[in-house]
């Protein structure tokens, strides 16, 4: 049975987001006083509930959880997602693991899914196609159902819900300013993941160590061929001696296009990427990583989502932990 409102519709009534009405039906500190007067009322006078299927899944467990990864072949992710199955399995829970292969449409055939009675809650890292149509109706749908959801790894999104991630701005900022105290003058930074907000966060690190007098030399674009041409041209014309990469790909360009154009690692040109160690450690030369802890992501993330189903979180917080990340040196950043 449909409801006779459902929080889209408050929203576009009341001309505001669907996080803020969310928000203010849940006495969020975040939202004035006056907002939330005007979308209870709104919402009285509309006899609005949350969607009645709700009321029988939250007191029928299911004892599963619904697991959404954007992209297996990301090594990260894999991992992840192995956290997140060790947990849950020592806490006696099922896992239903989804791949969106970063598709909106995907997410949302996805997200229906688990909201027909599977689960009792959601653990999803939002898609690119998602992020790019900054469409997440999908998303407060699953919350109109009163199952609870924790975003991991890709959390820069307006959703009133618990998010677990690293610190992306900061690890770039501490490894910029790391190779400026090296004496590095000329630091370049690669990326094909620069529409996301883990890109956009890192980029922003990088950005923000460097001083006001110093250029900054910046290859971007989701579009590979591309990301190489730029990536060519900081190495072999603008002549930068260290590169920071945002992503795998952009990490395999920078060493691709050194080895071509006979550049030195570590002499002439130092790299530091997110990259997985089991990757890193076999090229040659090794390059040197920022450690993200996936499998610790992904654990935590598990335990986040039992706390919120067990009712050990206030309902009115929602929570937003940071796992810490490390520099791991190999031979592409050794000073002499």
């Amino acid at each position: 049975m449909k409801t006779k409102i459902t929080l889209k519709e408050l929203a576009k009534l009341l001309n505001v987001s669907v996080s803020t009405v969310s928000k203010a039906l849940n006495d969020s500190s975040e939202i004035s006083p006056k907002t939330i007067e005007r979308v209870k009322e709104l919402a009285a006078l509309h006899k609005y509930r949350p969607n009645p299927v709700a009321v029988n899944l939250k007191n029928s467990k299911s004892g599963t959880i619904g697991v959404v990864i954007p992209n297996i072949s990301n090594n990260f992710f894999a991992q992840v997602l192995s956290g997140i199955e060790a947990k849950a399995q020592k806490e006696g829970l099922q896992v239903i693991t989804s791949i969106s292969n970063e598709s909106l449409d995907r997410e949302k055939q996805i997200t229906d899914m688990l909201t027909s009675g599977f689960v009792d809650g959601v653990l999803i890292a939002i898609s690119e196609a998602t992020h790019r149509a900054r469409d997440y109706d999908h998303i407060f749908g699953i919350l109109e159902y009163e199952i609870p959801v924790v975003l991991y790894d890709r959390t820069n999104f307006d959703i009133p819900v618990d998010k677990i991630g690293i610190d992306d701005e900061r690890s770039f900022e501490e490894a910029t300013r790391l190779l400026i105290s090296k004496g590095i003058k000329k630091i370049g930074l690669a990326s094909g993941i620069h529409h996301l907000g883990v890109g956009k966060l890192r980029i922003k690190g990088y950005e923000k160590a460097l001083s006001e007098n110093m250029e900054r030399f910046v290859a971007a674009s989701s579009r590979h061929h591309v990301l190489k041409d730029g990536i060519k041209d900081l190495l072999v014309n603008k002549r930068v001696e260290a590169m920071l990469c945002t992503d795998f790909v952009s990490a395999m360009l920078v060493s691709r296009m050194a080895y071509e154009n006979n550049i030195d690692i570590p002499k002439d040109l130092k790299i530091i990427g997110f990259l997985n160690k089991d990757v890193a450690q076999y090229l040659t030369p090794s390059i040197s990583y920022i450690e993200q802890f996936p499998e610790e992501v992904g654990k935590r993330a598990m335990e986040m989502l039992i706390k919120r189903m067990n009712g050990q979180l206030l309902p009115e917080k929602n929570t937003h932990k940071i796992v810490n990340t490390e520099l791991v040196h190999l031979e592409s950043t050794v000073f002499k």
